[in-house]
């Protein structure tokens, strides 16, 4: 019989609450495998009959020798014609398999590759996930029209069936590759088709794509400083050399790549930016350097990565065309997303390709994660396709048009102590640097303990920054939501400063 221990234990597991949706009969025998693998019942040693334990458990005969019979065929005990049951040999030799490595600092570090060493170094990208206070880059979604998305993701069910449950093709699903070709050759300039269309989960997985594909680990790539953390990190990640390139009030500086263009050792093959709505500054890439950077390309044969960030959402006239429609070269890779535009559950993104880069990238992108859910992608396309889309980014656009300049009017009249708002003229999110010395990185994490998220503008120079603050994201947040938060911030500034 069960020593008092062995049974206690085996009563603890059947009244687990986390176990109440599975059998009775294989909490008990999960129960013993457990006893077995912990060394508890030892190889050899005998089990309790199955009636005897079934009236100690208060469970029926029936339960038991079901648990018995399963520990039997996965080999954890033996069973013997007018014997009983024993634990078996082979379980033996299973618990030393499955022993827990010890506790200590031979288990506090694992050995990983040069490549993943340096990703736990650098850390990942940090997505805010709930929409707190002043999150960067998170949209409002309680005003999404999801009646509509309901009645549209019925309609592909019922006119797909089971055929949606199925792959994707890995290029996305036709009809969504035609809706944002046709969107982007309407809204933004382009020159895209369906056929150089790739459907992906993110514009972080477009970057890894490009990142891997494009060029070779050890090459350089530029990029703006300061710029979006999450591209340097997706192509240090690839072993890339990112050389910083300033950004001033007409975008990046392409001047510095064709100064680096006559020196050999300086060249890089690529060039990743946000033309439209500079990440973070907010400035726009101007004609003249549009076009120069598109010559630097064709010259150099090298590739321009476009992140059409936060395009929709151009608050002063109509948004500057992207660079890939100006460019007649083909050198350009254009990426979308519609996590801003939309909502982020959605994990939608996508590249309009050169010709040449739609069989690499595509076969590239099978080896990440195969496809995207049809289901999504189909109930997108008629929601762009039904002009749903284009009332939402339109109503959205008022909408963060006046929280943004809610926020200007906040920081003005209630933080102006210790921040200076630059008012962007796009986008979700403002940066506000300060006007006194103060600790950028303690005040974030002071402010996060708070329930404010806010990211540091140290953290997206590449170089040394030269005017720290925060990136304070309006979108998501009502006027009284902002001044609630901004009275947070206000008190978390004025403790960090006494």
């Amino acid at each position: 019989m069960f020593k008092h221990a062995q049974l206690e234990s085996v009563k603890a597991a059947l009244a687990d609450p986390t176990q109440a949706a599975s059998p009775l009969h294989l909490r008990v025998q999960r129960a013993l495998r457990q006893l077995i693998l912990d060394g508890a019942l030892s190889a050899g040693k005998a089990v309790p009959a199955s009636r005897a334990l079934a009236r100690s458990l208060g469970v029926s005969r029936d339960t038991v020798e079901a648990a018995y019979v399963q520990l039997h065929a996965e080999g954890f005990i033996d069973r013997r014609v007018g014997s009983g049951s024993f634990v078996s040999a082979r379980a033996g030799r299973a618990r030393g398999r499955s022993t827990p490595p010890p506790a200590g600092p031979e288990c506090a570090t694992a050995r990983l590759s040069q490549r993943g060493s340096a990703l736990l170094e650098r850390g990942g990208v940090r997505d805010f996930v709930a929409p707190r206070a002043f999150a960067p880059g998170v949209p409002e979604t309680r005003s999404f029209p999801l009646q509509t998305w309901e009645r549209l993701q019925r309609q592909v069910v019922k006119e797909h069936g089971t055929r949606a449950l199925l792959h994707s093709p890995p290029q996305g699903m036709a009809p969504l590759r035609q809706a944002i070709a046709d969107y982007v050759n309407l809204e933004r300039g382009a020159h895209a088709t369906a056929d150089r269309v790739l459907v992906l989960t993110s514009s972080q997985q477009a970057l890894s794509l490009c990142a891997n594909v494009l060029l070779d680990a050890g090459e350089s790539i530029y990029i703006e400083d300061p710029g979006y953390h999450g591209a340097r990190k997706a192509f240090q990640a690839a072993g890339l050399h990112c050389v910083p390139v300033p950004v001033d009030a007409q975008g990046l500086a392409v001047a510095h790549l064709l100064q680096a263009g006559r020196s050999p050792g300086s060249r890089a093959r690529a060039v990743f930016l946000t033309p439209s709505h500079q990440f973070p500054t907010g400035v726009t890439l101007s004609l003249e350097r549009r076009l120069a950077l598109i010559e630097w390309a064709r010259i150099q044969q090298g590739w321009i990565i476009e992140d059409d960030y936060d395009s929709e959402f151009h608050y002063a006239g109509k948004p500057t065309a992207c660079v890939q429609g100006l460019d007649r070269h083909e050198r350009t890779i254009y990426i979308g997303t519609f996590t801003k535009s939309l909502f982020p559950g959605l994990r939608i993104g996508y590249m309009v390709l050169p010709p040449a880069l739609v069989a690499p990238m595509t076969a590239a992108r099978t080896l990440l994660d195969g496809h995207s859910a049809p289901i999504p992608q189909l109930t997108l396309a008629r929601f762009i396709e039904g002009g749903h889309f284009g009332a939402h980014v339109r109503t959205m656009r008022a909408v963060y048009a006046q929280r943004r300049d809610t926020l200007a009017a906040l920081v003005d009249s209630q933080l102006t102590a210790f921040l200076a708002p630059q008012v962007p003229a796009g986008g979700m999110q403002m940066p506000c640097t300060f006007v006194r010395a103060l600790p950028e990185a303690e005040a974030v994490d002071a402010a996060q303990r708070a329930g404010i998220d806010l990211l540091g503008l140290s953290t997206l120079h590449a170089a040394d920054a030269p005017a720290p603050g925060f990136l304070m994201g309006f979108a998501a947040h009502a006027p009284p939501e902002l001044e609630a938060g901004v009275d947070v911030l206000g008190k978390v500034l004025r403790r960090l400063s006494a």
